[in-house]
């Protein structure tokens, strides 16, 4: 039992809610029950360190066994531990420490993807990491960070993707011009998600949905500014019927991204 919240194997893993620390071990934290079974899961073979309260071991008796069918050591921590452990107030009684694992651009779009999402940008972790887990949810190919988007690594983007990093291919880092020239080769239509643009549903009626596609979605507070929406092939806007003043970006996106896998698979191109 690891009993010292003080202790420097406490501090080594709390650090790691800080950019720099990520970026010079090539780790992160993962919080919660929920996303390090979906560690153990789908990619076991990440999960360096692995720590639990008993507590917590008795609610959820099936992460042990999976840690121990992958031969992951699982190190039991007081309450205090975990929370000096932890980026967030509540992390459940779990916490493992996993490494990075970015996919490269030209293997997202070697692999003839017909469903992608690009984040020009986005800054907001709630943000980002909802739209991962909505990528994902629509069964796109993968998510691709361009520009100065915010940390793919940063917990809050880990919690709020709730596991869907470990399913669907992330590239980060990368540059937009290059990405959108590369998802041109692959085949895609490249639609910017932008106020400006045309109806969603004048796109979906058009046909414009059924192909394969990479949506473009830009900053929370200022979008894309008219260099890059001139990039795309098409500017489409998720239409207001209500009195709202704007919608979030990751609810936008959902509407998207869901769109265009409605409509593939009407067509039969799943």
């Amino acid at each position: 039992m690891l009993e010292n919240p003080r202790s420097p194997r406490v501090r080594g893993v709390a650090k790691l809610a800080k950019k720099s620390a990520r970026v010079e071990s090539g780790l992160f934290l993962l919080e919660g029950p929920q996303a390090v079974a979906e560690a153990l899961r789908f990619r076991p073979h990440l999960v360096v360190e692995l720590y639990a309260t008993p507590t917590a071991v008795e609610r959820h008796p099936e992460i042990a066994r999976a840690a121990d069918e992958e031969g992951l050591d699982l190190e039991f921590v007081t309450e205090e531990v975990l929370d000096a452990m932890a980026d967030t107030v509540t992390p459940q009684g779990f916490i493992a420490v996993c490494r990075q694992f970015p996919t490269a651009v030209k293997d997202v779009f070697g692999a003839s993807p017909k469903l992608v999402a690009i984040l020009e940008e986005v800054r907001d972790p709630g943000n980002a990491g909802t739209i991962v887990r909505a990528a994902d949810a629509a069964g796109a190919d993968a998510v691709v960070f361009t520009g100065r988007a915010v940390d793919l690594y940063n917990p809050k983007v880990v919690r709020s993707s709730t596991g869907s990093i470990f399913h669907v291919p992330v590239a980060v880092g990368a540059d937009l011009q290059d990405v959108l020239e590369r998802a041109r080769a692959a085949g895609l239509t490249v639609l910017a998600a932008d106020v400006k643009g045309d109806d969603l549903l004048s796109a979906r009626r058009e046909g414009v949905l059924e192909r394969p596609t990479a949506w473009l979605f830009g900053n929370e507070a200022h979008g894309l500014p008219d260099e890059q929406l001139a990039l795309a092939d098409r500017v489409v806007t998720v239409p207001i019927y209500g009195h709202a003043e704007s919608m979030n970006l990751a609810t936008a996106a959902s509407v998207c991204l869901y769109e265009s896998a409605f409509a593939q698979r009407s067509a039969g191109h799943e």
